[in-house]
C-alpha cells in the first residue's frame, strides 16, 4: 500500500466514531476537574523548579494526593460504565449458561471487594490523626474521599448485579448484542 492509497485530508477525521456525550455523568466532570487541578499543580511544580530555580515545597505532596483522587474518582466512572478489565478468554470456551454463572460470580466478588475496601478505608481514616507535611490539612480527608469512592463503587456494583440478573445478559455474556441496555431484550436461559 502506497501513501497515495491512504485517505487524505479532513475526511479521515469524519470516519472516527463520535464521542458519546449522553453517557457523561457528574463523577466524570469531577474527575476532570481534579485532573486539571493536578495538571496545574504539576505545571507549577515544574515551572518553579526548572524555570525559577526555586521549587515550591507543597506541590509534590499535593500532586500525590490529587493523583490518588483522580485514580479513585475515575474508578467510580469505570465501574459505572462496566469498563474495568476482564479476562475474556474463558468466556469464549464456555456456553452461555457458564458465562452467566461466571458473570454472577464476578459481580459478587467485585461487590464484596468494594465493600471490604470501603470498610478498610473508613477504619484507616478514623485512625489517621496526622496532618499533611506541607499544609495544615488532615491526611484523613484523602482516606475519607477514597472510602466514599469505594462506597460509590460498591453501590454501583449492586446496581450492576441487579441489572445483570434482571436482563440476563451483559457485554461478557452476549458480546454480539449492542451496548445499549435499553435495546436488549430480557434473554431466556438456554
Amino acid at each position: 500500500m502506497s501513501a497515495s492509497d491512504l485517505p487524505q485530508g479532513p475526511e479521515v477525521l469524519l470516519e472516527e466514531e463520535p464521542i458519546e456525550l449522553n453517557d457523561v455523568r457528574w463523577p466524570d466532570g469531577l474527575v476532570l476537574l481534579v485532573f486539571w487541578a493536578l495538571f496545574a499543580v504539576v505545571f507549577l511544580q515544574f515551572f518553579t523548579r526548572y524555570v525559577l530555580n526555586d521549587s515550591l515545597g507543597w506541590t509534590e505532596e499535593i500532586a500525590r494526593y490529587l493523583l490518588i483522587l483522580v485514580t479513585f474518582i475515575g474508578a467510580v466512572t469505570a465501574v459505572r460504565k462496566e469498563s474495568h478489565i476482564a479476562v475474556e478468554i474463558f468466556y469464549r470456551w464456555v456456553g452461555r449458561p457458564g458465562r452467566r454463572f461466571c458473570q454472577f460470580i464476578i459481580d459478587l466478588i467485585a461487590m464484596g471487594f468494594y465493600g471490604a475496601m470501603t470498610f478498610t478505608c473508613v477504619r484507616l481514616a478514623m485512625k489517621t490523626r496526622q496532618k499533611m507535611v506541607s499544609i495544615d490539612v488532615p491526611k484523613s480527608i484523602v482516606y475519607w474521599t477514597v472510602a466514599a469512592c469505594f462506597a460509590c463503587m460498591c453501590l454501583l456494583a449492586i446496581v450492576i448485579l441487579v441489572k445483570h440478573l434482571r436482563t440476563g445478559t451483559s457485554a461478557l455474556i452476549d458480546p454480539e448484542l449492542p451496548d445499549d441496555p435499553a435495546s436488549k431484550p430480557a434473554l431466556q436461559v438456554e
